[in-house]
């Protein structure tokens, strides 16, 4: 079967799935019609074709390749007048990014330059609300986001993640998130698993469930406004059974967004730092800043993101050489610390029609710098890449079929007014 073929029959399985749920809720509103259901599914399919040429890749060298990339089957669900919800969400990168996506300055989970394939159960999250007056509160429970840092990349208005992604997120982990919401404040912590995934069909380790916590207060002071700050303590990611260095985090956003507005105003600012180490003797720094935004004239909208991000540059297997580096990773597998500066702009054509299926054409370019952080190492930007100087251009267009999907990342009564566009 020609290689290609697998990730077109998953792009138009994902399309006919996401049709299919959104028809079946239509009958069901329809057969109620009048009379609140005692079940709300809203469901959606979404996914990338993806065309991307990267000069230099490696060793002076450009690569072209194309994928489906970031397909998606998403399925929210309310009961009993709210009072239990459920997020969940099948990533089927496994089968069409194998190999990974070409993307430099992105690491993690053993890619370098490469942006992993997620699990396929990428999140499953089932939650208990309660609401008196202003205040409210929520205990929720499965595999999903841990109440850390910023939105998936995957909701925001560029293709490519940026280089922060393991900086400014932690995704897949077995969690228990208590809520607390009053007014415009939200306070959440968690226990989680410290082990991040290794592969697609990667399981979160339940024998450390509850070695790595994580706090976050969001303050929503205006419509379409909010802040974030957050806290993480995680317990040897890169370990499965434990053993290695541990992370301590750090996070701080200012998000607006009104979808509202005929001109989608939409900005964001964060920053972050990663301690890799242990309490008390925390060694390599990593620290991250990145500004978005973007607008709407008409059926174009335009983005841009700058981002000056730090990143481990970790010994390269020869299998893979040179976007793999060993998993689990041994504490000397850090060789220097990098800086990436990325620059990328976006223009997408979003259809101003409704149909049963979503066509968004785009175009993205960035250019990155690399400088090494650690004068004297074995790591040399100019050997590896052939330059410091990297221009990716992709172009595209995004699919999408059923219902928008107001976020990722958040549950219970943690799930934030501020609304987020669909990709």
């Amino acid at each position: 079967m020609p290689r290609r073929l697998p990730a077109l029959a998953v792009a138009v399985s994902l399309l006919a799935a996401g049709r299919s749920v959104a028809l079946a809720q239509a009958m069901h509103d329809s057969r109620r019609a009048g009379s609140a259901p005692p079940v709300r599914l809203r469901g959606s399919a979404q996914g990338i074709l993806l065309l991307t040429h990267a000069a230099p890749a490696v060793a002076g060298e450009g690569a072209t390749e194309a994928y489906l990339t970031q397909p998606n089957l998403m399925a929210h669900a309310d009961a009993l007048g709210g009072l239990l919800t459920f997020a969940g969400t099948l990533n089927l990168e496994g089968l069409t990014l194998r190999r990974g996506e070409l993307n430099a300055g992105g690491w993690g989970e053993g890619y370098i330059d490469r942006r992993h394939p997620h699990t396929y159960l990428h999140e499953a999250v089932l939650s208990a609300n309660v609401r008196r007056g202003a205040a409210a509160a929520s205990l929720s429970v499965g595999k999903g986001f841990v109440p850390f840092g910023t939105d998936d990349p995957m909701m925001r208005p560029f293709v490519k993640y940026p280089s922060n992604h393991h900086l400014s997120q932690l995704l897949e982990r077995a969690v228990m998130i208590g809520a607390l919401r009053y007014g415009p404040v939200v306070l959440e912590g968690a226990l989680f698993d410290g082990d991040e995934p290794t592969g697609p069909t990667d399981w979160p380790n339940l024998d450390r469930f509850g070695d790595s916590r994580a706090a976050r207060l969001t303050i929503t002071p205006a419509d379409g406004l909010e802040l974030q700050a957050s806290r993480a303590f995680v317990a040897s990611p890169e370990h499965d059974t434990g053993g290695g260095l541990d992370q301590s985090k750090w996070s701080a956003s200012i998000h607006f967004e009104r979808p509202d507005l005929g001109w989608s105003p939409y900005a964001h600012l964060e920053w972050a730092l990663t301690r890799d180490g242990h309490p008390g003797q925390w060694g390599y720094a990593f620290h991250s800043l990145l500004a978005e935004a973007a607008v709407r004239r008409g059926s174009v909208a335009f983005a841009a993101r700058l981002e000056s991000s730090e990143r481990p540059e970790e010994e390269r297997l020869l299998r893979g050489y040179p976007f793999r580096s060993p998993r689990p990773a041994p504490d000397l597998s850090i060789l220097a610390r990098s800086r990436w500066q990325i620059a990328t702009a976006n223009v997408t054509l979003e259809p101003a029609w409704t149909v049963p299926v979503r066509v968004a054409p785009f175009a993205e370019v960035s250019l990155g710098r690399v400088r090494n952080l650690t004068p004297g190492s074995l790591f040399d930007a100019r050997e590896v890449y052939g330059a410091d100087r990297l221009w990716s251009l992709s172009v595209g267009a995004r699919l999408a079929a059923g219902h928008a999907v107001a976020r990722m990342g958040r549950y219970g009564v943690a799930a934030s007014p501020v609304m987020m566009r669909m990709p």
